[in-house]
C-alpha cells in the first residue's frame, strides 16, 4: 500500500455508528463465508465432481486446511442452528471417528497426502464431547493420512464447550497438536443462561481460559451472542465487563436470529422474552464502543481482536481471508472437510457432505464419498469471490491489483455495479478516488450490504433466506 494511502487510512476512525444509515441498509444478506453462497449449491454436484476438483487441487499443490465436523452434544442449547446430534451416549464417538478416518483416507488420496496441513479445525456440535481415546485415535489417524505440521506457523484450533472440559481435556488437546481454542460463552448472566438451557458459571469459563493460557494456547477466542432472551443493554454491558476482565485475544459477538420455523430448538424460546430490535441495536452499539475502548480492534462483521493478535496483524498487512470458519490468516489453503454436513472448498468448487447422519454413515460404509451438493465456479464467480473477499477482509479494493490479478479493467467489468454503488458513496459508506474503493467507518458495520452489490446472485434483491445484516 502506498504510504500516503496507509497514512490516510490510519487517521480514519475504525467505526462510526450512524443509526439512520443502519436502518436504511439493515436488510437481509449473506455472511459471505463463501461465494457463491451455500444457497446456490446444487444437487447435481456429487462425488465424481468433488473427486475431479480434489485432483485439480492436488495438481496445483500447496498447503491445505483440514476441517472436521463433530456433531455430538450432550446438552441442547435452545438458540442453536448448527447441525448436531443430542446424546449422552459417549460410546457413539468412536464409531463416528472410525468413519471419519475412512473418509479421510479417501480424501487424502484425492487431495494428496504429502501436502502440509497448515490449518486444522474441529467444529461441531461439541468436539470436546469426544472421550480422550477417541480424540487420540482421530489425530493419530490423521497423522498417518495427512502431512500434519508441528511448527509455530500452524493454526490448529478446536471449539470448546467449558461444560465439557475435565482435567485431561486441555493437556490432551495440546499434546495432540492444537495451539488455538475457541470457548463458547454466549452470556454470563444466569437468567439468560437458564432461558437458553446453557448453565455455565463465569468461574467455569474463566478457569478453562486461564488453564489454556497457562498451557500455552494462543489466540484464545470467546463467543458471545446478543439478542437472547432477557438480555438488556445493561445486562449485556455487565457480561462485557466480565469478558474484558478475562482478556481473551479474540472475541466473536454474534447476533441471534430467531427462526423457530427453521430451527426446532428455538421453539422453546418465547419471542416476548427477546430484546426489541431497538434494544438489540443499542446492545450492539454499546458492545462495539466498549470493546474498542478496551483496546480491541474491529476486524469486521462480528469479530474483534487484540492489536497484537495474528488476525489483526494479517488485516493490517492485507493478508486476511475468509472461509467457512470465518476470518483466517491462511490465504491459499484449499479446504478438505470431513464429517456429516461438512463443506469443502477448492479454487474451482465447493462441495458439501450429506446433512443426515445415517445417510453420511451409509456412504462412508460403502467406501464412497458423501458429497450431495455443491457448485463449480465459473470465471465470473472466481472474480467476484476475489472482489468480495477484498472488501470484507481488507475493507478496500485496489483497481490496479485487480487488473494484475485478473487481466481486466475493473470499471468496465463492474460498470453496472459501480452505478448501483453510487448511493452508498453518497451516504459515505464507501469512498472511490478512481484508484481504490475504500470502505469508510460508517460502512464497516454494513459491509455485507456493500458486498451484495458485487453478488451476481443477489441482483434481484433475493435475500429472504439470509439473516439480517445487523
Amino acid at each position: 500500500m502506498p504510504a500516503s494511502l496507509a497514512t490516510a487510512q490510519s487517521t480514519l476512525p475504525s467505526f462510526i455508528w450512524d443509526e439512520a444509515l443502519i436502518r436504511r441498509y439493515d436488510l437481509s444478506g449473506p455472511r459471505y463465508t463463501s461465494y457463491p453462497t451455500a444457497v446456490e449449491f446444487m444437487p447435481d454436484i456429487g462425488p465424481a465432481t468433488m473427486a475431479r476438483a480434489a485432483e485439480l487441487s492436488r495438481a496445483g499443490g500447496g498447503a491445505i486446511s483440514l476441517y472436521t465436523h463433530l456433531p455430538f452434544c450432550a446438552h441442547l442449547c435452545y438458540y442453536c442452528a448448527c447441525n448436531k446430534v443430542i446424546t449422552r451416549q459417549r460410546d457413539r464417538a468412536m464409531p463416528y471417528v472410525e468413519r471419519l478416518l475412512k473418509e479421510a483416507a479417501l480424501q487424502s488420496g484425492l487431495f494428496g497426502a504429502d501436502r502440509p496441513v497448515q490449518q486444522l479445525h474441529w467444529g461441531g456440535g461439541t468436539p470436546t464431547f469426544l472421550p480422550r481415546d477417541a480424540m487420540e485415535h482421530l489425530m493419530a489417524g490423521y497423522g498417518e493420512l495427512f502431512n500434519l505440521q508441528s511448527g509455530d506457523e500452524r493454526d490448529y484450533s478446536v471449539e470448546i464447550d467449558p461444560r465439557e472440559v475435565d482435567e485431561d481435556t486441555l493437556p490432551t488437546l495440546w499434546k495432540l497438536g492444537f495451539n488455538r481454542i475457541s470457548l463458547g460463552v454466549q452470556d454470563v448472566n444466569p437468567r439468560v443462561q437458564k432461558a437458553v438451557n446453557r448453565i455455565q458459571p463465569r468461574e467455569m469459563t474463566e478457569s478453562v481460559l486461564n488453564e489454556a493460557r497457562r498451557i500455552g494456547f494462543r489466540s484464545i477466542n470467546l463467543d458471545l451472542i446478543y439478542g437472547l432472551p432477557y438480555q438488556t443493554p445493561e445486562s449485556f454491558a455487565e457480561t462485557l465487563d466480565a469478558v474484558i476482565e478475562m482478556s481473551p485475544d479474540r472475541l466473536s459477538v454474534f447476533s441471534y436470529a430467531h427462526l423457530p420455523g427453521r430451527f426446532y430448538p428455538q421453539t422453546r424460546i418465547q419471542a416476548e422474552t427477546l430484546p426489541t430490535p431497538q434494544e438489540k441495536l443499542t446492545i450492539l452499539h454499546n458492545t462495539i464502543s466498549r470493546l474498542l475502548e478496551a483496546g480491541y480492534e474491529y476486524i469486521g462483521m462480528d469479530h474483534f481482536a487484540r492489536p497484537e493478535d495474528s488476525l489483526a496483524v494479517a488485516q493490517r498487512e492485507g493478508r486476511l481471508h475468509r472461509n467457512f470458519q470465518g476470518y483466517t490468516t491462511h490465504a491459499d489453503c484449499d479446504l478438505v472437510s470431513l464429517g456429516v454436513s461438512a463443506i469443502g472448498q477448492t479454487r474451482d468448487a465447493y462441495f458439501q457432505n450429506n446433512h443426515d447422519l445415517p445417510a453420511w454413515e451409509a456412504a462412508i460404509d460403502a467406501g464412497e464419498l458423501a458429497t450431495v451438493r455443491g457448485v463449480v465456479l465459473t470465471r465470473d464467480d472466481q472474480i467476484r469471490r476475489w472482489v468480495i473477499g477484498q472488501l470484507i477482509c481488507q475493507f478496500r479494493l485496489d483497481r490496479q491489483r485487480f487488473a494484475n490479478e485478473w487481466g481486466k479493467n475493473f470499471d468496465h467489468y463492474f460498470a453496472d455495479e459501480l452505478k448501483r454503488l453510487k448511493p452508498m458513496i453518497q451516504d459515505e459508506l464507501i469512498a472511490d478516488d478512481g484508484r481504490v474503493l475504500q470502505v469508510q467507518p460508517a460502512g464497516r458495520l454494513l459491509i455485507r450490504a456493500i458486498c451484495q452489490i458485487f453478488d451476481r446472485y443477489r441482483k434481484d434483491g433475493a435475500s429472504q433466506r439470509f439473516s439480517r445484516i445487523i
